[in-house]
């Protein structure tokens, strides 16, 4: 099983790195994880419609650019579906029993994603109603992504 996680803007801080880095670590008992970056588009403070959708184009496309067409996609997306944890497990040994062999995650930039990004997804997946900063977001994902994997396998973990 291979993980990808396609996330507009960059971890700056050296922790954020480290708590992803561990998290690789762990997961790679179970799969094999990928992240790619996404520059984000700079944006003024106050954006018009147009300018708003613009960016999220732009952003979009970038992210569409590095999805293959075989990958199943799940979008962070504060509309999609909430699940918890023993959930998403189910949600990902689904994927896996229908034998997709790379599951491909997106985190978009603060401004959301592209109309094009969430309908290529083959999941929308809200993970809370709270807003997130993107390096916490992804620290959070992976730790989500461990967790199912530690389900699907049985293995203990804390609740």
């Amino acid at each position: 099983m291979k993980i990808r996680i396609i996330a507009v803007g960059r971890l700056k801080e050296k922790f954020y790195s480290e708590a992803v880095d561990e998290f690789k670590k762990r997961l790679s008992k179970f799969c094999e994880v990928e992240i790619i970056e996404i520059a984000d588009e700079k944006a003024p403070e106050k954006l018009s419609a147009a300018e708003l959708c613009g960016i999220k184009d732009a952003e979009g496309r970038r992210i569409l650019e590095k999805i293959a067409v075989s990958d199943t996609v799940i979008a962070a997306e504060l509309r999609g579906k909430m699940l918890s944890s023993v959930e998403f497990a189910e949600k990902l040994r689904g994927f896996m029993l229908d034998g997709r062999s790379r599951i491909t995650f997106i985190i978009g930039g603060s401004n959301g994603l592209s109309a094009d990004v969430l309908a290529r997804a083959d999941f929308k997946w809200c993970f809370s109603p709270l807003t997130f900063s993107h390096q916490i977001f992804r620290i959070m994902l992976m730790e989500q992504i461990y967790r199912a994997f530690k389900i699907i396998n049985g293995e203990p973990y804390h609740k």
